[in-house]
């Protein structure tokens, strides 16, 4: 690797609607050019040449389906390189500008998924619980202890899947480690009850 060849890379970044989209698509889903045109608050035309760059740099996968083209992120390095960089950022208070905002902003900050992980505040209570508990340890990174996996056996969807079972990462709005957990793709936000599934 070169000097000038990071510039590049890291200038695919460094422009503020290709960062939204990047953001936006940590929530796992795959999206649309107008959707992410849309939630940047560009032009459908820019949004393409935006996306272009980061399909060429490897950074989005593509996906046509009849005339729609959907996009996300290529792959969980993807993901773990925007999560890193933005753990570097202070936290942006945004304030709400209506009941529904702030009813939405209050529900992701208590418990979200980004892009396949829990996160939030509910994130980081599980984890903490999880050591507690004897289940997670951090001694040596994020591991499993044998008594975690016994727990979590009986979850088909862990057993099932190849990635990492916990991996150790930092939430943007809460700053400790949490640990890495699948989740499902529709919503970002989570909802908990007492029982376990």
């Amino acid at each position: 690797m070169t000097a000038p060849a990071l510039a590049r890379f890291a200038a695919l970044l460094a422009d503020d609607t290709r960062a939204a989209f990047c953001l936006a698509l940590l929530d796992g889903r795959a999206w649309t050019a107008g959707e992410l045109a849309t939630h940047a608050g560009v032009a459908p035309a820019t949004a393409t040449g935006h996306l272009h760059k980061l399909v060429a740099a490897g950074l989005l996968s593509e996906q046509r389906q009849g005339r729609h083209r959907y996009v996300r992120l290529a792959d969980p390095q993807v993901a773990h390189l925007i999560e890193d960089l933005a753990a570097h950022l202070p936290p942006a208070p945004v304030p709400a500008r209506t009941l529904r905002a702030a009813t939405a902003s209050a529900a992701l900050s208590r418990g979200r998924t980004c892009y396949d992980h829990l996160a939030g505040a509910l994130g980081v209570a599980v984890t903490d619980a999880l050591e507690r508990t004897g289940l997670l340890t951090r001694a040596a990174g994020f591991a499993l202890t044998p008594a975690g996996l016994r727990w979590l056996e009986g979850l088909p969807a862990l057993r099932a899947s190849r990635r990492p079972l916990v991996r150790g990462c930092l939430d943007r709005t809460e700053r400790p480690c949490r640990s890495w957990c699948p989740s499902e793709r529709h919503s970002r936000a989570v909802s908990t009850s007492s029982s376990r599934p």
